[in-house]
Formats: structure tokens, C-alpha cells, sequence
């Protein structure tokens, strides 16, 4: 199936921009009477009816609407520190982009090496990572904060699990503390290559974030974001398995 992203839908038409019109009518060839599936980035696959072959501007009707095309059953923002190496943080939101995430809030440590980052490169990779694994709604890039503004300005309701390697401290599996938060939306903290400064990590702690562990492999800032956003959707994915399985009372 092939993926195009339009934000202009009304009036029961699409109207891809040059650069997805460019991509159906000169790249894949399409022409006037093809079908052709779009997602609008939030969570609705439209299946269309091309009527416009324009490389500068194509239209098509939308004949079918499906909502929640390719949708998770979970709420997860993802709040790493971005890696010295730009392309390892890429290669993260990619991926995690695919495994199925509905934030990537880049958050900024006392320890970060990497105290700069531009966005809009990052939400060109989750548009494409959406398209290929075949999802309808694209994950929200955050503009990066520090650390520390982002722990004061979480919800209340949601649920805060902090990753990092201090060996004093006691940490639970993911999948325990998720269990321990079921229904909440799950946010997960990441620090950059020198973890989180003590400092954070205690203001973690004073505002009800859970510090889980994520075994015993010492782990790489993206590959741990990574092992997190896979336990997350391993663990809903078989707790909604489980629940169809379930005899009905």
C-alpha cells in the first residue's frame, strides 16, 4: 500500500502538495482515475479517487474514511536527550516512529553534549516513517526543552518512568511499573551519553516519576529510547491479546 500526506482536506477532497503530488503523478505514475490512500497525521486514511493528475497539485474525492488507521493502544511520549551524533538520534525517532509513539519531546540535560537541535528535519523522518509502516497518524515532534521544565510541566495524570544508570537507586522492570499505571498515558525519560545529573534525578523522584530499569546491558541514549518505545508496545500489544482471549462472564 502506498501512503500519500495531505493537510488540505475539505469538502470531501484532497489536495496533496507539490512535493506528495510530485511524488504520485511523476514518480509512481499515477493518472485520473486511480485510487490512491492518504492519511491527514491524525489518524485517518482516506481512500481517494484520484481526479486531478497535477505534479504541481494533485486533487482527488475521497470515497472511504477510516479512522484510526494503524493506531496503538497506548498514549506514549517519548522525552530523550538528543545524542552528540545527530544521526543516532534520526535513526531513533525513525524507528520508534514505526514501533508506534505519539510524542518525541527532545529534552535537554545538564549533562547534553548536544545542547542545540533543529526540528523540522525530524518531523520530514516521522512523516516518511509513518507512511512506510503504514500509519495514519504522525507522531508530534516537541521544540526541545531542558529536563527540568519538562518534569514541572507534566500532566498530573500521566504516567512518569525515568531510565537512567545511578546504582544507587532502586528500579523496577518497565513492564511492572507499567503494569502498576494501567490506563494512563506513559512518559519516558531518557538522559543524554553522561546520564542525568543527580539533580534531575531527584526532582524526578520528588514529582512521582518511577525509575524503572531496562536490564543489565549498559545501553547507548538511542538504543535505550528504543528498548523503552519496544517495551511499552510489547506490553500493550499482549495485554490487548490477552483481553480478547478472555471468556466473556
Amino acid at each position: 500500500m502506498e501512503l500519500f500526506f495531505a493537510d488540505d482536506i475539505r469538502d470531501a477532497r484532497v489536495r496533496l502538495d507539490p512535493e506528495e503530488s510530485a511524488h504520485c503523478v511523476r514518480v509512481l505514475r499515477h493518472r485520473a482515475g486511480d485510487e490512491i490512500s492518504v492519511i491527514d497525521g491524525r489518524g485517518t486514511l482516506y481512500r481517494c479517487a484520484l481526479e486531478l493528475a497535477d505534479a504541481k497539485g494533485a486533487e482527488a474525492r475521497i470515497l472511504e474514511r477510516t479512522p484510526g488507521f494503524g493506531s496503538h493502544p497506548y498514549h506514549l511520549t517519548m522525552a530523550v536527550c538528543p545524542t552528540k551524533n545527530i544521526d543516532r538520534y534520526e535513526w531513533f525517532v525513525e524507528k520508534a516512529t514505526e514501533i508506534g509513539v505519539d510524542t518525541i519531546a527532545p529534552v535537554i540535560g545538564e549533562r547534553s553534549e548536544r545542547k542545540v537541535l533543529k526540528t523540522e528535519r525530524l518531523r520530514r523522518l516521522a512523516l516518511s516513517a509513518t507512511k512506510q509502516s503504514l500509519k495514519a497518524a504522525i507522531p508530534q515532534i516537541a521544540e526541545p526543552v531542558s529536563v527540568r521544565d519538562f518534569i514541572l510541566s507534566a500532566p498530573d495524570d500521566a504516567l512518569g518512568l525515568i531510565c537512567y544508570c545511578f546504582d544507587d537507586m532502586e528500579r523496577v522492570p518497565v513492564t511492572a511499573a507499567l503494569q502498576a499505571g494501567a490506563g494512563r498515558p506513559v512518559m519516558v525519560l531518557i538522559g543524554p551519553e553522561g546520564d542525568f545529573s543527580p539533580e534531575e534525578a531527584a526532582l524526578a523522584r520528588e514529582r512521582g516519576w518511577i525509575p524503572v530499569s531496562l536490564g543489565p546491558s549498559r545501553l547507548r541514549t538511542e538504543t535505550a529510547a528504543l528498548t523503552a518505545a519496544t517495551a511499552v508496545y510489547l506490553y500493550f500489544l499482549s495485554s490487548s491479546a490477552a483481553a480478547r482471549r478472555l471468556p466473556s462472564p
